[in-house]
């Protein structure tokens, strides 16, 4: 999708310059993706009239001069029922006109419907589990309401694009847009005026000169790929052919004549190569190697990332990152449903992190750059990562770069923190190479799912948390030394009732009088914590969250000598185990007690006397997140 930027903090005018550019740049990406979204996203996340087939193959062979605003040619579409068809339903706006619809050679009667769907009539109805196809003969000049099919110039000469995301395609060639059929195999067969050339996804086929000046251009991927991912640009192109990788596959770039003499774009492109490098280490290896990785350049402000050949209407290092780090997440594992978008622009937005950190900026650079993303992000107090069904026709609410983009992105960023980055990057290896995952659909919870299976972790309520709730922590942290002992007390408040209790390792950097440091991560799971660490050295100074691991605002750190053993001693409570079974334990708690279990939504679901040294039984409990509340403690646990 267009990608929204985010300014680093820079005492550097040339740092002041480039970040008023990608404000700009980002406004006019968010209009256009809002106006885009807007038409179809009452309807869902699906079309279920599409929901019995599964589009196995589609070749485009399609007629297109840059200079005239149409398309016409053919969609040959490979298809399996999974029932009995007595017709067949395609996404295509009614501003197509199908002239006609062949199957096995034999014509079929159609109905092209105001749904922005297309009807196909069979004769006798198809069977289960076969195998079978028919072709679409349509043309026209596609709705503009989408801006999915476009053209204009560029130094004098035509340029055409399309970008489909997120219901677009429908608007240029009949096809599948359900968030839940990859297509298999896309052959794309493009016609165009010989002085043209035609960029797209996949592995580039063939280019033959035909009679009357027409050229044939033939690219074909091998990889499943989501409708809205398929594209084309075409202009009188330099292409430039190279390689990438260790070992090398191809890189291909279709740009404007102009950029082929920019110095500073040209530097950008080759650059690609630094960063892909980069990202194959921590992200495991390129997911599209038999085919190519590429650019095409186009119009539409921003950047988009078609799979193999992202479109480019900049060329700053930022926006590289970000569209690449789509080719894992985004194009190999895509969002299943709009509603979590943020698995295609959070981790793209974490792409743009990676690239900043390991090649990018100093580290001073790169703590400004999480400093504003992380005063960005909490610069409201509610919103969630998670998109509710309610607020699907939200446009603002779905593209939000807020919190798709950078929330998500400093999700993955206290993940990180959590796990450690070893651990951390193989989870993400492991999450877009699982096999019901790779080239595939998913939803939030196949990431929690995964990221449990490769740690042993169950982050549930982390998400219940950061993704489905809203909001932010502000911490209180004390401190008190005595001896070669410092005492820690960590209080908490929320910005939203959404979320009772944010559970995080606190990062923790202790300075002595003398320049020693000391780090701790103190495991803050109820409010009013205390905790005690060891340190051999006078202590200055406390700092927290000294390299921004997680999120919060306005928190402070206070040296307080007024905190005592006695309150220590009071505090020591605990609820284990958690993740829990059958049995809840209790640690502090040394008289008889009423104690209450809530769902999270605060309704009550049962209530008792917890009698010391007694494990409270809890088998009864459906798997869930709970809140357990006894005197003025509150603990959420998970029953198994």
């Amino acid at each position: 999708m267009k990608k929204f930027y985010f300014l680093v903090l820079s005492v550097l005018a040339f740092h002041q310059l480039s970040a008023q550019n990608e404000n700009i740049e980002r406004k006019a990406m968010v209009e256009k993706e809002m106006k885009s979204f807007a038409h179809k996203m009452a309807v869902g996340n699906v079309n279920p009239n599409t929901l019995n087939y599964d589009l196995q193959y589609q070749r485009l062979d399609l007629t297109i001069n840059p200079a005239v605003y149409n398309v016409s040619g053919s969609v040959t579409s490979h298809f399996k029922p999974s029932q009995s068809l007595s017709s067949i339903y395609f996404d295509l706006d009614n501003q197509m006109t199908v002239s006609g619809v062949q199957y096995h050679g034999t014509p079929l009667t159609f109905q092209q419907l105001s749904t922005k769907e297309l009807k196909i009539n069979f004769q006798s109805a198809l069977a289960a589990n076969v195998l079978d196809s028919l072709t679409v003969t349509y043309s026209g000049a596609p709705s503009t309401t989408n801006n999915a099919f476009f053209n204009g110039t560029q130094g004098g000469t035509a340029v055409l694009s399309t970008l489909n995301e997120p219901y677009g395609a429908q608007d240029w060639f009949p096809t599948k847009q359900s968030l839940n059929d990859k297509i298999e195999r896309v052959d794309i067969k493009v016609t165009t005026p010989s002085q043209y050339s035609v960029a797209s996804n996949g592995k580039p086929m063939s280019e033959t000169i035909l009679g009357n000046g027409q050229k044939l251009t033939f690219w074909r991927t091998q990889y499943p790929t989501a409708a809205y991912l398929i594209a084309l640009s075409i202009t009188n192109f330099v292409k430039l052919t190279d390689t990438m990788g260790n070992p090398p596959f191809p890189f291909i770039n279709y740009i404007f004549p102009a950029t082929s003499t920019n110095t500073t774009s040209m530097n950008n492109i080759d650059w690609t190569k630094t960063v892909m490098n980069t990202f194959e280490t921590y992200f495991g290896p390129y997911p599209f190697r038999n085919e190519k990785y590429g650019h095409m350049e186009f119009q539409a402000g921003g950047g988009m990332e078609h799979q193999t050949m992202s479109s480019m209407a900049g060329w700053s290092r930022g926006l590289i990152a970000h569209e690449l780090a789509h080719q894992w997440f985004g194009d190999k594992v895509t969002c299943g449903a709009w509603n979590d978008i943020w698995l295609n622009e959070g981790f793209a937005t974490f792409g743009e992190h990676v690239a900043n950190e390991k090649l990018l900026m100093t580290n001073t650079d790169f703590l400004n750059y999480l400093l504003t993303q992380k005063n960005f992000v909490t610069g409201s107090p509610t919103g969630s990562v998670y998109v509710a069904d309610a607020n699907l026709t939200s446009v603002g609410t779905i593209f939000s770069s807020r919190l798709s983009y950078s929330k998500g992105a400093y999700v993955l960023r206290m993940l990180k923190w959590i796990l450690g980055d070893a651990v951390f990057y193989q989870a993400i290896q492991d999450y877009h190479s699982r096999p019901n995952l790779a080239y595939n659909y998913v939803r939030t919870q196949d990431l929690n799912a995964s990221l449990l299976t490769s740690t042993g972790k169950d982050f549930t309520e982390f998400f219940n948390d950061w993704i489905y709730g809203q909001g932010y922590p502000t911490y209180d942290i004390r401190w008190k030394q005595v001896g070669n002992t410092v005492t820690f007390r960590a209080s908490q408040t929320q910005s939203s009732s959404t979320v009772s209790f944010f559970e995080m390792p606190l990062p923790i950097k202790v300075n002595g009088t003398g320049g020693q440091v000391a780090y701790f991560a103190l495991n803050n799971t109820t409010n009013n914590q205390y905790f005690t660490q060891s340190v051999t050295f006078p202590v200055a100074s406390v700092e927290f969250n000294y390299e921004y691991q997680i999120l919060d605002r306005n928190s402070t750190v206070t040296q307080d000598n007024t905190l005592g053993t006695a309150d220590l001693i009071k505090e020591e409570f605990a609820l284990y185990p958690n993740p829990a079974k059958n049995e809840l334990n209790l640690k502090g708690i040394t008289q008889p007690t009423d104690f209450t279990i809530y769902f999270t939504d605060g309704k009550l679901v049962r209530q008792g006397i917890y009698q010391p040294e007694k494990s409270i039984n809890i088998s009864e409990l459906v798997p869930g997140t709970y809140i357990f509340k006894i005197n003025d403690k509150k603990v959420k646990f998970l029953k198994k």
